[in-house]
C-alpha cells in the first residue's frame, strides 16, 4: 500500500472509498467490496471541518492514524491518500448547495452540513476521477445526496454493518461512555422491532438516556412521510447518548 499527499500520484479509473479516518470494521468492509470493481483502491482520509456545526465538534472528532493506515493496508487498499486542506479547498473553489432534502432531518439539526459534505465529495470527484465510488447505508440521507452530483461515476452502496448488539459501527461510537454503550441498543432495538412509526418512538422512549432528534419512516426516494401507499419505506433515527449524536436507519419493507 502506497501512502501519498498528492492527487497526481494517484491511479486513474480506481474504486475510491473517501473516509474521515477513525477507521473501524465498517469502513473496513467498503474498501473490501471496492477490490471487487478494481485492482486500485484507493482511500483518502481528511477530516472535512466544512460538515461541522462548530469548532468544538470538529476537534474532539476521533483521530487514529496509526491504526487508520493499519486498517487501510489489511483490507486490500493499494492507495491511502492523506490530502492536505490546501489541495482539496484552494483559492476558489466551488461551493455545493445541498438543496431541499439536505434541509430537512439531519440537515435541519446540522445547519450547512450537506453543503460541507456534498462540496468536499465533488472535489475529491473531480482530483481523482474514480470509476466507482463506494458510500456505506448508514449515512443513509447523505448517501442519496451524494448520488445526486456523482455524474458519470458509479455509487456502490454497501449495507449498514453492526456490532454484534446490532448498534451500526461508526467512529462516534468510541466516544461513549460504557453506560451510553449499552443505553445506544436502543436504536437497533426500535428499528428491528417496530412495525409503525408510533412503535418506534415508543421503544425509543424507553431509554432515559437517549435524546431523541427525530424518529421517521420514510419514503427512501424522496424523504417524505410514508404513507399507506409508499413502496419502499425507510425508517430514520437521530438522537444523544453522553452528548454523541447517533445516526441509523433500516428498510422497513413489506413490515411497515
Amino acid at each position: 500500500m502506497k501512502v501519498v499527499t498528492d492527487a497526481r500520484d494517484l491511479p486513474s479509473a480506481c474504486a475510491f472509498v473517501p473516509t474521515m479516518g477513525a477507521l473501524h470494521a465498517g469502513h473496513a468492509s467498503l474498501f473490501i467490496l471496492a477490490k471487487s470493481y478494481s485492482n486500485h483502491v484507493v482511500a483518502s482520509i481528511f477530516v472535512n471541518p466544512l460538515q461541522f456545526e462548530n469548532k468544538e465538534d470538529l476537534a474532539s472528532y476521533p483521530r487514529t492514524p496509526e491504526i487508520d493506515i493499519e486498517i487501510a493496508a489489511a483490507s486490500g487498499i493499494t492507495h491511502l491518500w492523506l490530502p492536505k486542506q490546501s489541495e482539496i479547498y484552494p483559492h476558489g473553489y466551488r461551493k455545493l448547495v445541498a438543496g431541499s432534502i439536505g434541509d430537512i432531518y439531519e440537515g435541519k439539526s446540522r445547519v450547512g452540513h450537506f453543503d460541507g459534505v456534498l462540496t468536499v465529495v465533488n472535489r475529491l470527484f473531480e482530483l481523482i476521477e474514480p470509476k466507482v465510488a463506494i458510500f456505506g447505508e448508514k449515512d443513509f440521507q447523505q448517501l442519496q445526496l451524494i448520488k445526486t452530483i456523482a455524474g458519470d461515476i458509479e455509487i456502490i452502496t454497501a449495507p449498514t454493518v453492526r456490532e454484534e448488539d446490532g448498534l451500526a459501527m461508526s467512529s462516534r461510537n468510541s466516544r461513549l461512555s460504557p453506560e451510553g454503550r449499552i443505553a445506544a441498543q436502543v436504536i437497533y432495538r426500535g428499528l428491528s422491532q417496530s412495525k409503525t412509526e408510533v412503535e418506534l418512538r415508543e421503544i425509543l422512549a424507553t431509554e432515559p438516556a437517549f435524546t431523541l432528534d427525530y424518529a421517521d419512516y420514510i419514503d427512501e426516494k424522496t424523504f417524505a412521510h410514508a404513507q399507506s401507499d409508499t413502496r419502499d419505506i425507510r425508517a430514520i433515527v437521530a438522537g444523544w447518548i453522553n452528548g454523541v449524536r447517533l445516526i441509523d436507519n433500516m428498510p422497513m419493507g413489506i413490515r411497515a
